[in-house]
């Protein structure tokens, strides 16, 4: 029995019995559904377990992401990429594989991509090919239509956990030693400015997201994103806000650099934005100059240094300033750098601490306080050991807190 040619008959069978007139709820459509299967002579020699599952296609077809709705349930898969009709990708377990699932059609899976950027208030179309929204559940979707995308509609959607990760699960996957992540949790409550860089899928947003975790509970927390992602616990006076496309006529777009600047006046504590990735760095470095003590961000590089320099690209493109002068606002606002990494064998490392100094003789003195060394490569894992290598120097801020200072011997 061809399977594919069934469910699209008994598809449109549905279709024909559903009136687009009105809305239908949910439970209403999943009883047209099994009216139409029991109805149908064919269904009568499929097992049990077969017809149930050809119920969900069908559901989930109409109602929910088609074929990708069974992936995104799957709690395995943290990546999944859409390259049009022809070929879909997944990760799991930090590997790639290609599956199966096709979409019956180009317009199908343009329906989906609808039902996805609407879920969030959100438009694509070929005015504003590339959106960037997030699922029901969290999970972050970037998406790429035509004329842009040469092969057809792509989507990549990056899952995260229901459940926030911990400091503890990143020590016992080795992502951090526990010594680094005691430091760290103490310049977090004490207030220290800290940038995380990293690669794509290095885990700067996951590792933000337990930073976060740290902040002191009394402290009013105000968080941007281009698309709501973080989960923060524990902070009650929280303010979560992310950006707006602008509409079909080009207008009322709303960008990172405008809610940075519209949060400096809820009087917050501290400021946490996802990812600066352009002229929005310089409206951040404010906040940081400003008495935000304690705020967060992240941002793509390969080295903590690289960082720095992409920051300083990131502010020229706002505005045209002397170099010195970014690189004193730089200096002076962030506190410390965290670089992420993602290893040959696929696992997610922090791989440096760097503390920034001064602007001295034209340049941004840094200091490395942690570094990762590789020691070994067994059974297709890396070992190796995020060492201590440097003592925090600038501890007005620990002392301001009333937390431990010193060298910062931490056990």
């Amino acid at each position: 029995m061809d399977i594919g040619g069934l469910k699209k008959k008994l598809k449109e069978e549905v279709q024909e019995k559903l009136d687009f007139r009105r809305d239908f709820t949910d439970e209403e459509v999943r009883e047209i559904i099994e009216d139409t299967l029991l109805s149908s002579e064919e269904m009568v020699v499929l097992p049990v377990e077969r017809r149930r599952l050809l119920e969900k296609e069908l559901f989930d077809s109409l109602r929910r992401l088609d074929i990708l709705q069974a992936i995104v349930e799957d709690k395995s898969v943290t990546e999944i990429m859409i390259n049009g009709t022809d070929r879909i990708f997944v990760e799991q377990e930090g590997r790639l594989r290609e599956l199966p699932d096709r979409f019956d059609s180009p317009e199908r899976l343009r329906d989906v991509i609808q039902q996805i950027v609407a879920g969030c208030n959100r438009a694509v179309n070929e005015a504003s090919p590339i959106v960037d929204a997030r699922l029901p559940d969290g999970s972050r979707v970037n998406i790429v239509m035509d004329p842009v995308a040469i092969n057809g509609p792509i989507v990549t959607i990056r899952r995260f956990p229901e459940r926030p990760i911990t400091m503890e699960e990143l020590i016992a996957r080795n992502s951090i030693s526990p010594e680094a992540a005691d430091f760290l949790r103490i310049l977090v409550a004490a207030g220290y400015n800290i940038f995380i860089s990293g690669g794509t899928g290095s885990g700067k947003t996951t590792f933000l997201n337990v930073l976060s975790g740290f902040i002191p509970g009394d402290e009013r927390l105000i968080t941007i994103e281009d698309s709501a992602e973080l989960q923060i616990q524990g902070i009650r006076n929280l303010v979560r806000m992310e950006t707006r496309n602008s509409n079909v006529e080009g207008c009322g777009e709303i960008t990172i650099r405008d809610l940075i600047r519209s949060s400096l006046r809820m009087r917050p504590d501290r400021i946490v934005v996802g990812e600066v990735r352009g002229a929005e760095a310089l409206d951040m470095l404010q906040c940081l100059n400003t008495g935000h003590d304690g705020s967060m961000s992240t941002g793509h590089a390969n080295s903590s240094r690289d960082m720095l320099v992409r920051l300083e690209n990131m502010v020229l493109m706002a505005v045209e300033l002397p170099l010195n002068a970014i690189r004193q606002q730089i200096a002076s606002g962030l506190d410390i750098i965290v670089h992420l990494g993602r290893l040959r064998d696929k696992s997610r490392r922090v791989l440096e601490i760097v503390e920034v100094l001064e602007f001295e003789k034209g340049e941004i003195a840094t200091a490395p306080l942690y570094s990762f060394e590789e020691e070994a490569f067994l059974d297709g894992r890396i070992q190796g050991t995020l060492r201590r290598v440097g003592h925090l120097q600038r501890t007005d801020k620990l002392r301001a807190a009333g937390l431990p200072a010193g060298d910062m011997e931490i056990a």
